[in-house]
């Protein structure tokens, strides 16, 4: 999810460039790389890093077809108009952490790596009943303008196009969470699909697509 807006700008781009037209399912991580190990026809899957060396392990992706394409950051976000804690340090996301009512973080490897965040400061059992996982595909900035959530951590390129919301900014470099999202050919593939997903992934890595990625929040891999 993610990548959701970044990609429908880079397949509208890639169009206009005289590329095949694309047609692009998002959908929570887990729940792509359960449809990708089912055997489901896809031509491309595009997943987390490691998710997508998982599938070539396991034959559902070429193996030589893996392709990084962006690198994305955890950002922090509140109810619009809701007090804005500070969240310039580790020490001060800490105690913001401490203070809220309840927290929203992912099932994705962002949310994978703050529950070991938490651990790390001691506060995984302090914090067990303020913990809330939204089902995959269910954006943490929509439990946030709803109210349910009073912190929310999630992907910036998830949280940057929502309203309801206040933005705090990035993670401090200290603890920031970075995910690598890379593309790969599925197993399901026929050659000629995969030779046009291979053009399709040599335009989304090019620096011809690295302002798009910019704008969605993202970083060029």
């Amino acid at each position: 999810m993610a990548t959701r807006q970044v990609l429908a700008d880079l397949v509208v781009a890639f169009a206009q460039q005289g590329g095949p037209a694309v047609a692009i399912e998002s959908v929570g991580g887990v729940d792509a790389a359960r449809r990708v190990r089912a055997g489901e026809a896809f031509d491309v899957v595009i997943l987390a890093a490691d998710a997508i060396d998982q599938l070539i392990a396991a034959g559902c992706v070429l193996a030589d077809s893996r392709v990084d394409l962006v690198h994305s950051g955890v950002a922090v976000a509140v109810r619009a108009g809701a007090p804005r804690p500070d969240i310039g340090s580790e020490a001060a996301v800490r105690a913001a952490v401490q203070a809220a009512r309840t927290i929203g973080y992912s099932t994705g490897p962002s949310g994978v790596a703050l529950a070991k965040l938490f651990v790390r400061w001691g506060l995984a059992d302090a914090l067990a009943d303020k913990l809330v996982t939204p089902p995959p595909g269910v954006p943490v900035g929509s439990l946030v303008e709803s109210g349910y959530v009073e912190l929310g951590f999630q992907q910036y390129s998830e949280l940057i196009n929502l309203g309801g919301i206040d933005v705090l900014g990035p993670l401090p470099p200290a603890i920031q969470i970075t995910t690598t999202f890379s593309a790969g050919i599925c197993a399901t593939a026929t050659p000629g699909q995969a030779a046009a997903v291979r053009e399709m992934l040599a335009f989304m890595a090019s620096p011809a697509a690295a302002d798009a990625k910019r704008r969605q929040g993202m970083d060029p891999a």
